[in-house]
């Protein structure tokens, strides 16, 4: 009689675990958020999501030493303006707050990987992602903003853009501008997948774009679909785009895993606000063990298909990391 397997062996010590291991979660694929608002000597912790602040320019220093110092290689950057109008025109200022806190990022932090959110929410008194006439979200208007808001940001000093604002040909338009004002070489990470979800709620309260009437399901995706991502996807592959986004990462690592599957760009997923929040909170009431859960979150990711993570648990995980996962 044949014996059985014993699948067990490879699991009898933290060495032999640690040599077999598929799925590998490192430092440099992690993506920090920043959230840059205007005024002086700002650092103010956003109430739900406890550990991520609120900087001012003047500020900023504090946290992005401390990437740094932990081998964080990358930084995305949301801005909060103090002003806002119908057309968002403070996301495509020179002077606007992402601008001047991309300027003096590069200039602290010369090799410091700078990525622009692109989108306008943040900066319209309505708090949609593009331009709105009658109640509705118009689309191509929308889109020679935000092509204005990605070159002003290129031209601040951001290494790479990631538009987040799901309007049909975003990408194209934005590759269009860039190439044209000279800037052929800043790639595109294309919020390609992007859903209408409720993991949203924590952020919008720290960049203070939750849209004052209505919602985004006319321009984000329908959380039931997956055959739609993928034709989301193939468009931004088709217009340019240089790495895709699947968002959020927890509750869509199926859309991670198909969309690695069909593409072969870089897959990058964003473990977002909620999902931190919910994580947070029960680890304030002592009910799961916070790092456990959280390298576990992230390696699902990884295993998932995902090549970079952007996460508010960045610097967390990159501490636990320097002591090992096992």
């Amino acid at each position: 009689m044949n014996p059985f397997r014993r699948h067990r062996r490879l699991r009898q010590t933290g060495v032999i675990r640690s040599m077999v291991r598929e799925t590998r979660l490192d430092v440099t694929d992690l993506i920090a958020p920043l959230f840059v608002v205007e005024g002086e000597n700002v650092c103010e912790e956003v109430p739900s999501m406890p550990g991520v602040f609120h900087f001012s320019v003047d500020r900023m220093e504090e946290e992005l030493s401390q990437l740094v110092d932990l081998g964080i290689p990358s930084v995305i950057v949301f801005g909060v303006p103090s002003k806002k109008d119908a057309v968002g025109s403070e996301a495509y200022a020179e002077e606007g707050i992402v601008q001047r806190a991309i300027r003096r990022i590069k200039e602290r932090y010369p090799d410091l990987y700078v990525i622009a959110d692109t989108c306008l929410c943040q900066y319209t008194d309505h708090g949609h992602c593009g331009v709105v006439r009658d109640g509705v979200i118009v689309n191509d208007e929308s889109l020679e903003l935000l092509t204005r808001t990605a070159v002003s940001q290129a031209r601040a000093g951001a290494d790479m853009i990631a538009p987040s604002n799901m309007m049909d040909g975003f990408v194209r338009s934005i590759r269009q501008g860039l190439d044209e004002a000279g800037f052929e070489y800043t790639p595109i990470l294309s919020y390609a997948v992007k859903y209408a979800s409720s993991f949203y709620g924590p952020f919008r309260e720290a960049a203070h774009s939750a849209p004052q009437f209505g919602d985004r399901r006319s321009y984000q995706m329908d959380p039931a679909n997956v055959r739609e991502a993928l034709r989301e996807a193939a468009s931004d592959v088709e217009e340019g785009a240089d790495l895709l986004m699947v968002k959020p990462g927890l509750a869509y690592m199926d859309i991670i895993c198909r969309v690695r599957e069909r593409f072969d760009l870089p897959i990058v997923a964003y473990n977002v606000s909620g999902e931190y929040a919910m994580v947070k909170a029960a680890a304030e009431r002592g009910w799961i063990d916070e790092r456990g859960v959280v390298m576990e979150l992230l390696t699902g990711m990884k295993r998932a298909g995902a090549d970079l993570i952007l996460t508010y648990h960045a610097k967390d995980a990159a501490r636990w990391l320097r002591g090992g996962i096992d």
